[in-house]
């Protein structure tokens, strides 16, 4: 199963020339996260858009949901493991959802360096597009 990043849906729902999800990972084995849904569609202008992909999001299976106090803790320690060993981690989201991929042993397909540095420090599987 694989817990597709902020990253990837931003490029996903691009206009005109979007990325073709399914030629990277099968659909039916696409999960997601609380943290990542609410990024992707904080992020529509057009309303339309927003419907459309709030569907699309809200069809998909959520691990993590609601969020517990476990969560947070293994985020926190997958900054401070970060920081430990030298690498700068942008964005404290990430680490909340690179911990939902890690508790539920799921791969992370993304553009966004942070979690191929949370990967060198943690169980987490990380692949970049």
């Amino acid at each position: 199963m694989t817990l597709v990043d902020t990253s990837v849906w931003i490029e996903v729902f691009r206009r005109p020339a979007p990325l073709q999800l399914e030629r990277l990972v099968p659909f039916d084995e696409v999960v997601t996260c609380l943290p990542v849904i609410q990024e992707v569609l904080q992020g529509f202008r057009d309303e339309s858009a927003f419907r459309l992909a709030r569907s699309s999001m809200q069809a998909l299976p959520v691990v993590e949901s609601p969020l517990s106090g476990a969560v947070f803790n293994e985020a926190i320690e997958l900054y401070r493991a970060s920081r430990r060993s030298g690498f700068t981690i942008r964005s404290s989201t990430d680490c909340l959802i690179a911990a939902c991929a890690v508790r539920h042993n799921l791969e992370i397909l993304h553009r966004d360096r942070d979690f191929d540095a949370l990967a060198k420090v943690s169980a987490l599987r990380a692949r970049a597009v």
